[in-house]
């Protein structure tokens, strides 16, 4: 199957992947944070997107 180059969000909307560069710029904006910060949040929390918005919301 073809990758669907419409569809620009992640192919698993609940994980974060850092190593995929498209979705490391779609999850910076989506969250707003940097490349750097988006990582160290994944460090701490792990790649569960719903892991890594509970940690950043303890931060702030």
């Amino acid at each position: 199957m073809a990758d669907n180059l419409q569809d620009r969000g992640p192919q698993d909307r609940n994980r974060i992947n850092v190593n995929e560069e498209w979705e490391l710029r779609y999850w910076t904006k989506e969250l707003n944070l940097s490349p750097d910060e988006l990582r160290e949040a994944v460090k701490q929390a792990g790649p569960s997107v719903k892991a890594v918005r509970e940690h950043l919301r303890k931060l702030h």
